[in-house]
Parts: C-alpha cells; sequence; structure tokens
C-alpha cells in the first residue's frame, strides 16, 4: 500500500478515494498543529458524553438498590471501627452525591473543550479570508444560543493541552470515588464481614483454593484507579516547561488519555452491573449480627 506519514495523510488520502481530487484541499488554510487541537476537542466532547452518560447508570443502579432495601441498616464506620447504624440506602446515596459530582466536573469541562481551533494555522493564523465562525457552526462548536466558540489567540491554541489535563483530571477524582466504592464491595464481600454476596459473574475462584471467592472487578477496578491517576501526572509532567508553541512532545499526550478514558469507561459498565438487581445480594442476618 502507499506509505503514508501520520493520520492526517491517511485522513485526506481516503478523503480523494472517496470524493477525487477536491480531497486534496482538505488542507488548505489547515496545518497539523489546529488540526489535531481540532481532532483531540471534538473527541473530548464524544467522550465527555458517554462517560456522564455512564456515570448516570452507576448513579441510577445504586438508587435502585438502595430503593430495593429500604429497611435494610448496616454498621457506619470510623476508623474502620463500627460507629453509628445508617440506612443500607443512606450508605449508596454517599456515592451518589461523589459521582453527582464528578459528573458535573464532566460537563463543566467540556464547556472549555467546546471551542474551535481551526484557522490557527501552525502558530500564526492564516492570510486566507476564513470563515471560522461558520466552520466552527459546522462542527458543532456552538453555545446554547448557537453561536459559535472560537479560540482566541492562535498560538495558545495549538500549543495548550490543559483541557486534556482538565478532562484527566476529572476522570482521575472519578476514578478515586469508584475506588472507594469498589473497597466497600470489597469488605463487605468478604468472609469476616459477610454483609453481601456478589454474583459468580463478578468474582474467581481459587485453583489451589476452592473455598475462596476473590472479588476480581471489585478489585480491579480499584487497582485501574492508579492508572488513571498515573495518565494525569504523566500528561502534567509532558505540559511542565514547553516552550511556545507546539512542540513533538504533544504526540505523546495520546495514549496516556486514550488509556485513562478506556479504563474509566470500562469501570463504569461493570460496576453498574455489579450493584444490578441481580448482582448484589444482602445477607440481612449476618449484617443484624454485627449491628
Amino acid at each position: 500500500g502507499i506509505e503514508l506519514e501520520d493520520v492526517h495523510m491517511a485522513v485526506e488520502s481516503r478523503l480523494i478515494e472517496l470524493v477525487g481530487e477536491v480531497g486534496g484541499k482538505l488542507h488548505t488554510a489547515r496545518s497539523r498543529n489546529d488540526q489535531v487541537a481540532l481532532d483531540m476537542r471534538m473527541w473530548l466532547r464524544d467522550e465527555t458524553v458517554a462517560l456522564v452518560g455512564e456515570l448516570r447508570e452507576l448513579q441510577q443502579a445504586l438508587v435502585e438498590l438502595g430503593a430495593r432495601h429500604p429497611e435494610v441498616l448496616v454498621p457506619g464506620y470510623t476508623h474502620l471501627q463500627r460507629g453509628q447504624p445508617v440506612h443500607l440506602a443512606h450508605h449508596l446515596l454517599a456515592y451518589v452525591e461523589m459521582l453527582d459530582r464528578d459528573r458535573a466536573r464532566f460537563q463543566d469541562g467540556f464547556e472549555r473543550i467546546n471551542f474551535c481551533p481551526l484557522g490557527s494555522g501552525a502558530l500564526a493564523g492564516s492570510s486566507l479570508p476564513l470563515d471560522r465562525e461558520m466552520v466552527a457552526r459546522l462542527l458543532g462548536f456552538t453555545d446554547a444560543r448557537g453561536r459559535p466558540r472560537l479560540t482566541a489567540n492562535s498560538m495558545d491554541a495549538v500549543s495548550d493541552r490543559d483541557f486534556v489535563v482538565e478532562f484527566c483530571a476529572s476522570g482521575a477524582l472519578l476514578a478515586v470515588h469508584l475506588s472507594r466504592l469498589a473497597e466497600d464491595l470489597v469488605l463487605w464481600s468478604s468472609a469476616e464481614f459477610g454483609f453481601i454476596r456478589i454474583a459468580d459473574a463478578y468474582t474467581t475462584g481459587s485453583s489451589l483454593m476452592p473455598q475462596k471467592k476473590n472479588p476480581d472487578v471489585a478489585e480491579l477496578t480499584r487497582g485501574k484507579s492508579a492508572r488513571v491517576i498515573g495518565n494525569l501526572v504523566s500528561l502534567l509532567t509532558l505540559l511542565k516547561g514547553l516552550p511556545m508553541t507546539y512542540n513533538r512532545d504533544l504526540q505523546e499526550d495520546k495514549e496516556a488519555v486514550f488509556d485513562a478514558t478506556d479504563q474509566t469507561l470500562a469501570c463504569l459498565r461493570v460496576m453498574a452491573l455489579v450493584f444490578g438487581k441481580d448482582s448484589f445480594n444482602v445477607n440481612r442476618e449476618r449484617i443484624q449480627q454485627q449491628l
């Protein structure tokens, strides 16, 4: 096949295949620098919407679980020592509140992602008579009233990735909250606590110790939070001290943000399933003994 330098040339080549020579005009008045900034913003818009949707699903699962057991009391802890009894629903709704703040952070960050950088060129704009507002509208970079939202400074538009960092920071906080929720699953499903039983689909056994039922999904969710936090640190370190404007270093932001997004979405989806009607079984007798 044809050797293409990068994804930008691959897109242009495919477009020419589809529409003919006019596809070669894709690069007119554009640089890879503002194109990749555009692509990241458009991708992050979609991923933000996806994450917010999955957050709502997990919140709904927690609310419904609490509603199925409105009278169940569980020990409330400080210092991991029994303190006061609380309703199971009250405990679960604490996480609903945390997740609601996570959702709000993603939605707030969407407002800073949703600016169109096209027209910034390599770093100093373009001398061609561009209609940046029309392009922004066509690509969905508009406010609630349909007005175009444009980056104001070409050097800033092609060189900074703070909107990527902010997205990953929101993801890291979400991952921390998920790790706490996962830890409750690990503790409550243990023989020492015995408050709940997790469905077999989300646990594993042991080849040597057949009596065991390991909460693998919860442990992996707890562990994956470290990856998401690590990806945030990678991005911050990547951007630290970069001179203006675009530098090839920025190519390295993709792996961090892609992985952080994939891991966070996967954890949200599986945790919503774990807290589902047929997956999370409450051992009321055991809980009563511990009150």
